[in-house]
């Protein structure tokens, strides 16, 4: 797996290393793994890397919630625009694994109706399916 968007993990430094994206790339996905809590002052490393998953233009853009631990009204906008980049692009954004806390967000905004969830990354993978 490829750490970061640019070959370096993401979100350490400002944030005291709270949030973390990394990349990898596969034949008809990018996955983005987050780890932390992805918040205002933590959400810019998870933009550039939605931004640049929807200019490679890959079938779909996986999302792995499995170590996000916090998510809160800015992470979730940077979400549901990215979304709305990618299925201007061809593409689509689905999200994996989410932890209760994550989860419990989703369903409290109505969000989790706009996104396929999948139970893990593998069940993702394994599901061809388009949205």
């Amino acid at each position: 797996m490829v750490s970061g968007v640019s070959g370096q993990p993401e979100g350490e430094g400002a944030d005291g290393g709270r949030f973390g994206v990394e990349t990898s790339t596969r034949a008809d996905a990018v996955v983005l793994v987050l780890s932390g809590e992805l918040d205002h002052d933590t959400a810019e490393p998870l933009r550039e890397a939605l931004r640049q998953g929807v200019a490679a233009a890959p079938e779909r853009i996986l999302v792995d919630c499995a170590d996000l631990q916090f998510c809160d009204s800015t992470g979730l906008n940077v979400l549901l625009h990215a979304r709305l980049a990618a299925r201007e692009a061809g593409s689509r954004i689905e999200l994996a694994a989410l932890r209760q806390p994550v989860a419990r967000m989703f369903d409290i905004t109505g969000a989790h109706a706009v996104f396929r969830v999948h139970a893990s990354v593998a069940a993702a993978l394994a599901d061809e399916r388009p949205a």
